[in-house]
């Protein structure tokens, strides 16, 4: 590394949020709308078709898992290219597989094959836009507000777009048919024509591969009080060694055990959330529900995971403690989901998918910033598209057993039980990774300094500190 130069880390860790920012988080929260809306489309489905198809809990909890199965290729995969060849191509493609085939689902799925085939090539564009935005994003937010920016910026476009599904899902399907859930989704190719005008290249990705002039005008954009430093400077940035395998870094002894734990606890987490979201609608109406307040449910669960991840990202980059306090909040979500166990009534219905929703689900939204937290820009893209992957397994896995377990029980009993179990072990799996670097930075920060002070230090060290191996 060299020791001249501006520093392009520590000139995004300081920044202080700009216009530039907020237009950037505007757009990867338009990018993750349609993400959040596609991801959650298929609970809607299973009503108008498990009939006519003939399906049984199986084959219903297929139909949803089977555009997860893509997700997961398109996830583990991104990560790679998008380390290689950078961040903005590659959500673009991502964009564009998922606009098109989206298109074709709403045109040609008129069977269970069909649909599954479908929703499976689309999944592969979709395994790109989360995680993807997630660390692009990351790479982009001043150090002290990262959390909390990244939940503006790509979590609510995620929960805003898996709430539209649900209202796709209540007003559009009963009069057009459930293939109006894809002519809606079909309008992200609106937002296509926008993202290649608007979206620029990471800068820490443009630094890695020297490309000066680019990070000039970007940073210039950033932080425009400083762009006439920026004219003439050179910049610095730690560059590995030598070309490494992305994967065997992150099982390495310096994050084996970081990687695992986060890899176990979102397997957990996504098999909760999916095995939920999934069946949640048809579920609420054996259980006595009208088909509105049913669907509505989905809806509900969306609109309580933005302010569960906000609150908890919030209280993350006030106080430090991620593990702890995302291992509390899976846990108050698998109390509420055994719940459901006991009780059956509209209200406590209401209350506990709405908690559901808070906790799980808003603590998968900062696991997914965690995991960017934990790693090198090197590896960073990789990092989150490889726990995205796992978790896919448990979000695949999720609908598919949840559908066994009814079919075999005639109940909804023990899947409650599964999934609010699962909740449970994923917090007390998670405690188990080593806290971020920028954590410990902070609380070294609090003995000597206080107010700009300590968060000067935490922005200076934290942006450093992966790279020196912290």
């Amino acid at each position: 590394m060299t020791d001249h130069g501006i520093d392009v880390h520590e000139e995004l860790a300081s920044a202080k949020v700009s216009a530039f920012h907020l237009r950037l988080g505007l757009v990867m929260g338009l990018l993750t709308l349609f993400d959040g809306y596609d991801t959650f489309n298929p609970a809607y489905v299973i009503h108008y078709v498990a009939g006519p198809w003939g399906l049984r809990g199986g084959q219903a909890g297929l139909l949803i898992s089977s555009g997860l199965i893509g997700f997961l290729v398109g996830s583990a995969v991104h990560g790679l290219v998008a380390d290689r060849f950078g961040r903005r191509g590659t959500l673009l493609g991502g964009l564009w597989i998922t606009s098109i085939f989206t298109v074709l689902t709403a045109l040609f799925a008129d069977s269970f094959v069909s649909y599954c085939l479908l929703r499976l090539l689309t999944g592969l564009g979709l395994g790109v836009l989360l995680p993807l935005a997630t660390t692009y994003i990351n790479e982009l937010a001043p150090r002290r507000v990262a959390n909390t920016f990244s939940l503006w910026g790509v979590a609510l476009g995620w929960a805003l777009g898996g709430t539209l599904a649900g209202l796709a899902g209540v007003f559009a399907t009963p009069v057009f048919g459930w293939k109006a859930l894809y002519w809606i989704g079909s309008l992200s190719f609106v937002l296509l024509p926008f993202l290649h005008a608007q979206l620029p290249e990471s800068p820490k990705f443009l630094m890695l591969r020297n490309r000066p002039e680019e990070i000039r005008r970007l940073l210039g954009r950033l932080r425009p009080d400083r762009a006439p430093l920026y004219a003439d400077a050179t910049f610095s940035a730690a560059r590995p060694a030598q070309p490494v395998n992305p994967v065997a870094v992150l099982l390495s002894a310096k994050y084996r055990r970081t990687t695992l734990s986060i890899w176990l606890s979102a397997f957990l987490s996504l098999f909760c959330i999916f095995g939920l979201t999934g069946w949640i609608p048809t579920v609420m109406m054996q259980r006595g529900e009208t088909f509105s307040a049913s669907f509505a449910f989905g809806a509900v669960m969306q609109v309580m995971s933005f302010l569960g991840g906000l609150a908890v990202g919030h209280l993350i980059d006030r106080v430090g403690r991620s593990r702890g306090l995302l291992a509390f909040w899976w846990a108050i979500g698998g109390l509420s989901v055994l719940a459901l166990i006991t009780y059956n009534a509209h209200v406590m219905n209401l209350a506990a998918v709405a908690l559901a929703g808070f906790c799980i689900i808003g603590a998968q939204f900062v696991l997914n910033n965690f995991t960017a937290n934990s790693y090198e820009t090197d590896v960073r893209a990789t990092a989150v598209g490889m726990e995205l992957s796992v978790a896919r397994v448990g979000a695949i896995l999720g609908p598919l057993v949840a559908g066994l377990l009814q079919q075999t029980y005639q109940s909804p009993t023990p899947m409650f039980l599964a999934i609010g179990l699962a909740a449970l072990l994923a917090g007390a799996i998670i405690l188990c990774a080593a806290r971020p670097a920028s954590e410990w930075t902070g609380a070294a920060a609090d003995s000597g300094a206080r107010r700009e002070g300590t968060a000067a230090l935490t922005d200076r060290v934290a942006s450093n500190a992966p790279l020196q191996g912290a």
